[in-house]
């Protein structure tokens, strides 16, 4: 592919970003025919296969065999007969699975590391944000799970005579089915709470970074989960995702936003529930009182961690009027100082995008944008001296509607600035999208940048960072509002919707209908006093 904006598009004097040194290890250092042939043991195929390849240099990584819509029904079948010899063992064993697992995963971080940075190509600092997250997920569900799938006793509509018990009981087996884009975080820690409730999991990765999630399936099994636990499909999305939502007592998806109304059409039509977290146009709002360095730097991680290939990515960027120049002085400062690289080791700032199709997005986007008058600030250059779908860290001034860039989820290295002069325009603009997944606010003033973050319509919202302290804060819930999704991972809804809610009544003593020879008016007349009673003992 030509390099479409080095013609004059770009402004004047916008230096390149720098390559950050090569590494000595390569792809076939580490993806070697052993492991593949280890790991792929796992998937359900009657044959047929498929090649991956790492975006660092687009050459083959590893041949993945292939499942038909058949072996997703026999991996159906396997989850089932383990499903229920699993939701037998009592919640604290299956619990310190996830316990055992989280130190394998920290023991054993960098040949993890090694496998998402060949697959995703991203540098390897924010390949370590899938490992930080998996871990936490781990700690925070094997720590909880006991407490919040315990039985819990409730008041009864005859107080002391109505003995009343919640349990939860596990779905039975789950179908999830993961994007290329944390192929660690979102195969594991997703499964990791579905698994503590007793779930088996049929799981459909991306083809292209299926050895990730093969790898976490082989580790979680060292820890203690029976294998037949955790089943694994390949194939293409259009031909085995179909197949996994026909045959799973609850879906679990992860990706765009179309093909979530499609999952959950089909988990409808079967009245299973679902899970889902799509797409985003995430806004990050520096207000006038910002310490505009640290609000730069947060920028940074904000919109360019994995190449912006993650749907809590910052894509659209409000800066107050007053300090936007000196924002922008800033922030463009830092992007252009990014490093590139395809290192497996540290010391990369940034790596690739993932796939030609992505490419092709963040290109159309950025040449639109230029033609119908935006400023480039910094990047705008496909770089493929580095490798073939590598892109340059973007910044985008004076987009306005009808481009792309504007409206539409980008997915990749590339923000927009919009000024704004009153802070109620800048919480209108930054609510004006069908998505609401993630948003920012910088500000001085923590109060008051938690009153405005309680007025963004977005699933989180971090004050003073972009994305992670939400994220990362595994007791609270995450999740999108919108067109960003339905239902949370994290907290107890994370792990509770795994599960269904039963409840058992046990009545003692007295029926709930007329008794000791009370006829029915007398009946009546005793349960009318008795409901007052209760309301005037403020009873819940």
């Amino acid at each position: 592919m030509t390099d479409t904006l080095d013609t004059g598009t770009v402004a004047d004097g916008n230096s390149r970003n720098p390559v950050a040194p090569a590494g000595h290890r390569t792809a076939a250092d580490v993806v070697t025919p052993e492991l593949v042939a280890r790991l792929t043991r796992a998937v359900v195929s009657s044959g047929g296969s498929v090649d991956s390849h790492t975006p660092f240099t687009g050459r083959k990584l590893a041949g993945l065999p292939l499942s038909t819509p058949e072996d997703v029904a026999d991996a159906f079948g396997r989850a089932r007969e383990a499903q229920r010899a699993w939701a037998a063992v009592p919640v604290r064993r299956r619990a310190a699975v996830l316990l055992r697992f989280h130190d394998l995963v920290l023991a054993r971080q960098s040949e993890i590391l090694d496998l998402i940075q060949l697959e995703t190509g991203k540098a390897r600092l924010h390949a370590h944000e899938e490992i930080q997250a998996v871990a936490v997920a781990a700690r925070h569900y094997g720590r909880t799970a006991p407490s919040l799938l315990g039985p819990k006793p409730h008041t009864g509509v005859l107080p002391v005579l109505t003995k009343v018990t919640e349990l939860r009981v596990p779905r039975g087996v789950v179908g999830q089915i993961v994007p290329w884009n944390y192929p660690f975080e979102l195969s594991a820690g997703d499964a990791l709470p579905a698994f503590a409730a007793g779930n088996a999991v049929v799981m459909k990765p991306d083809t292209e970074t299926a050895l990730t999630a093969l790898l976490a399936r082989e580790l979680l099994i060292e820890a203690g989960l029976p294998a037949d636990v955790w089943q694994i499909v390949l194939g293409e999305g259009p031909v085995v995702g179909p197949a996994v939502v026909a045959h799973a007592d609850y879906v679990a998806f992860t990706g765009s936003t179309r093909t979530g109304r499609e999952v959950a059409r089909a988990a409808a039509d079967r009245l299973v529930g679902c899970s889902l977290e799509l797409g985003g146009k995430n806004a990050m709002l520096v207000l006038r009182d910002a310490d505009v360095e640290k609000a730069a730097a947060g920028a940074v991680r904000g919109c360019f961690s994995s190449a912006g290939q993650l749907c809590v990515s910052i894509e659209r960027l409000y800066v107050h009027t007053s300090v936007a120049d000196d924002f922008l002085r800033r922030f463009a400062a830092r992007t252009k100082a990014l490093r590139l690289g395809t290192a497996l080791a540290y010391g990369a700032d940034m790596g690739s995008l993932v796939s030609e199709r992505q490419l092709e997005t963040v290109t159309r986007h950025v040449t639109e944008a230029v033609s119908k008058g935006a400023t480039v600030l910094a990047g705008g250059r496909h770089r493929p001296d580095i490798g073939p779908l590598f892109y340059e860290p973007t910044i985008l001034d004076g987009v306005e509607p009808p481009m792309a860039v504007c409206t539409e989820e980008t997915f990749g290295p590339v923000v927009s600035v919009y000024r704004f002069d009153d802070e109620e325009e800048a919480v209108r603009l930054a609510n004006a999208t069908p998505y609401g997944l993630n948003a920012s606010v910088w500000t001085r003033d923590g109060r008051h940048g938690r009153a405005v973050a309680a007025r963004l319509r977005a699933g989180t919202v971090n004050v003073n960072e972009a994305y992670a302290a939400g994220y990362g804060s595994a007791r609270a819930p995450m999740g999108g509002m919108k067109d960003s999704g339905l239902g949370r991972r994290h907290g107890a809804e994370g792990i509770l919707k795994f599960t269904e809610a039963q409840t058992v009544a046990h009545q003692r003593l007295v029926p709930l209908g007329p008794f000791f020879g009370l006829d029915d008016a007398q009946y009546a007349r005793l349960m009318t006093g008795g409901l007052r009673v209760l309301k005037a003992i403020r009873l819940r």
